[in-house]
């Protein structure tokens, strides 16, 4: 048994020996397979990366192509509905082969006199050169803007329409210097008749004043004197006895007999044929009353009064009275008496 176990012993440490160098050589095959797998695997992908750039740039040949073609249908159809011609004579006439005639001179440029100068000769047809005078011819075209056929009528009757403007405008500027030298002849007139009527309509508003109110002081004074167009005018009133002058500081009898002394001053100063006065006396006491009565009698002299009152001693000096009566029936009716003679 102990012989056995020897031999069998000796037949594994055999058995692992052979096994230890197939499993290194397996385990080197298996290197030289994973490095050729490797090598293959970015073999693959850069046969696959260069198919994509093929298959893209093919992908790209054909839509170059397509618009291509697309810009030559274009090409052609452009010129024979703008140019009338046919593909095939246009490139005959006006081909690769056909020389250049001449460029026209620039701005500033001065031709030579020489017709067989090189300049004033035709020159082949060079792509490059030809492609540089199209951007140029562009940029130039660009800067013209669009081209209106009708702009020449346009301009003639934007042309008249200005004229007439102008003309329209120049009346104006007549017509309203002529309107401001009427508005200053106006204001000067205007100014004049008020300083006039204002010192007149003054002047009398002292003495009236005086008369209604015996011993008492009035005068009217212009807010503004230097302005006589925009001034207005404020009336002092102070009867005897008393400091105020304000009117709002008055009596109410006062207030009236003040605004009929004004009122008295005004036709003094520029009378009229008539005047036409209601209750104007209402207010006044008995002695006010006698003064206002004195007044209208002397305005009675030149012009005729008609005033409406309810005062009995304003109606005794009065040459006719006008009453409207009511009878039972509901009617009015107007009755008349004259109480003197013209």
């Amino acid at each position: 048994v102990a012989a056995g176990a020897r031999q069998l012993l000796a037949h594994v440490e055999v058995s692992l020996s052979r096994a230890d160098e197939e499993r290194t050589l397996a385990e080197a095959a298996k290197a030289r397979r994973e490095q050729e797998l490797t090598a293959a695997r970015t073999a693959g992908r850069d046969l696959k990366a260069e198919l994509d750039k093929l298959t893209d740039s093919v992908h790209r040949g054909e839509v170059l192509g397509a618009e291509k073609r697309l810009r030559i249908e274009q090409l052609e159809t452009k010129a024979l509905e703008e140019l009338g011609v046919e593909p095939a004579g246009l490139a005959a006439e006006y081909g690769p082969h056909q020389e250049v005639p001449p460029s026209p001179p620039a701005d500033g440029e001065v031709l030579p006199e020489d017709p067989e100068h090189p300049r004033n000769r035709p020159r082949p047809f060079l792509r490059a050169e030809q492609e540089k005078r199209l951007k140029a011819a562009e940029r130039a075209y660009q800067q013209l803007g669009k081209v209106n056929p009708l702009a020449l009528e346009e301009f003639a009757a934007l042309e008249e329409r200005h004229q007439f403007l102008s003309e329209q405008l120049e009346d104006l500027k007549k017509t309203r210097a002529d309107l401001l030298q009427v508005v200053k002849e106006v204001d000067e007139r205007v100014e004049q008749v008020f300083t006039e009527a204002f010192r007149d309509t003054a002047r009398e508003f002292e003495g009236v004043f005086s008369r209604l109110f015996p011993g008492g002081e009035g005068r009217l004074i212009l807010t503004d004197p230097d302005n006589m167009l925009t001034t207005g005018v404020d009336v002092e009133a102070r009867p005897p006895g008393k400091k105020v002058k304000r009117l709002s500081l008055l009596s109410g009898g006062e207030r009236s007999l003040t605004a009929v002394a004004m009122l008295v001053s005004i036709f003094k100063a520029r009378p009229s044929p008539f005047y036409v006065m209601d209750e104007v006396e209402a207010a006044l006491d008995d002695t006010n009353l006698q003064r206002l009565i004195r007044i209208m009698q002397e305005l009675q002299e030149a012009s005729q009064l008609i005033v409406i009152t309810h005062q009995k001693r304003t109606m005794e000096v009065a040459d006719a009275l006008y009453g409207v009566s009511m009878q039972g029936d509901g009617v009015s009716k107007v009755i008349s008496q004259r109480l003197r003679q013209p």
